[in-house]
């Protein structure tokens, strides 16, 4: 069985989303150059032949990426998480005890991360993200990063 995609609602929906409009709109926009490019005769030595097909094949791998991972989908709720422990589906707000800065971090699956968002989201299968799932406010946590280590308190937990 392919691996659980683990996702919040939000990100279930944006991955459906994706793939309708790469079915709906993209696969007509590649089809149509396509026949354009066939069009021109010749496709031993058409390079707009060549090209259109290159871009049909990697929709179609995109398409059936998009697709494998709505069919293994596990869609976390708010009913499968307390907001007493970190977990997939929640933000965190995490005290540096190092530099006393305070830093919040959405917990979402590997495939909703976005370091730039705001609140950053970041995986729950990162180095931090796993350090922090399932600890409650007040918890010390260390997390061991390229650089050294890191010591965090779990200031507050929220959905």
């Amino acid at each position: 069985m392919a691996d659980e995609v683990i996702l919040t609602q939000e990100g279930f929906e944006k991955l459906e989303a994706d793939r309708d409009y790469l079915v709906s709109v993209r696969r007509k926009e590649v089809s149509e150059r396509l026949k354009e490019a066939i069009s021109y005769g010749d496709l031993s030595e058409n390079a707009e032949y060549d090209a259109a097909k290159n871009e049909q094949a990697e929709l179609e791998d995109r398409i059936a990426k998009l697709e494998q991972m709505i069919r293994n989908a596990k869609i976390i709720s708010d009913d499968d998480v307390s907001g007493d422990v970190v977990n997939v589906g929640l933000t965190v707000k995490i005290r540096d005890v190092d530099t006393d800065e305070i830093e919040e971090y959405a917990i979402v699956g590997s495939t909703e991360a976005d370091p730039f968002a705001e609140p950053a989201r970041i995986s729950s299968d990162s180095e931090v993200g796993r350090s922090l799932i399932g600890k409650k406010v007040g918890d010390k946590v260390e997390v061991a990063v390229p650089d050294g280590l890191l010591h965090y308190v779990v200031e507050d937990i929220a959905r």
